[in-house]
């Protein structure tokens, strides 16, 4: 294999199931989600979560977005750092911190298989094939999309349709 493009197949079989849209898709998507829309980032800039007096704040270049917890900020640190316009976020809190650690380990591991497959070549031909793969992995998810930016709720609800008998005893007389 000679061009950085033909290493992207083999980094997606490699991943299996755990290639980061896949992950996306089917672990976010599938449930009630917000959209989120990151303010305009720089690329390439350098990611950090910041503990404050304030709360947690995702620091991504110099723009500080105030999250409302440590979970919600590693999960946006994923999509900050693949350069992601819009996400979904889970609507329930509950399962972000789950979500974020798959996030963050099918990162992690897509960039060590990335520079396993391209070891031995030249370290600007390596920085090529990660380059496109977390293009080609930012693709995948602006193409599934970040759903409605406030979430749907049921809106038939259990009524009784017979008025409720009085609480008041009936005097007979």
């Amino acid at each position: 294999m000679t061009r950085a493009s033909d290493h992207l197949d083999q980094i997606t079989k490699a991943l299996a199931d755990s290639w980061l849209p896949q992950v996306y898709v089917e672990r976010v998507l599938k449930s009630r989600t917000r959209a989120y829309q990151f303010p305009t980032l720089l690329k390439n800039a350098n990611v950090e979560i910041h503990h404050t007096l304030l709360g947690i704040e995702l620091q991504v270049g110099r723009s500080r977005m105030l999250c409302p917890d440590l979970a919600t900020a590693r999960y946006l640190s994923v999509f900050a750092r693949l350069g992601c316009d819009t996400v979904a976020i889970p609507y329930d809190i509950t399962s972000i911190s789950l979500v974020a650690d798959a996030l963050e380990s099918s990162w992690h591991r897509m960039l060590l298989v990335a520079d396993e497959v391209s070891s031995g070549r030249s370290s600007p031909f390596r920085a090529r094939v990660r380059r496109q793969i977390i293009a080609k992995v930012r693709e995948e998810i602006e193409a599934a999309g970040a759903g409605p930016r406030v979430p749907q709720f049921k809106q038939s609800t259990k009524q009784r349709t017979e008025p409720q008998k009085s609480t008041k005893g009936n005097v007979s007389t």
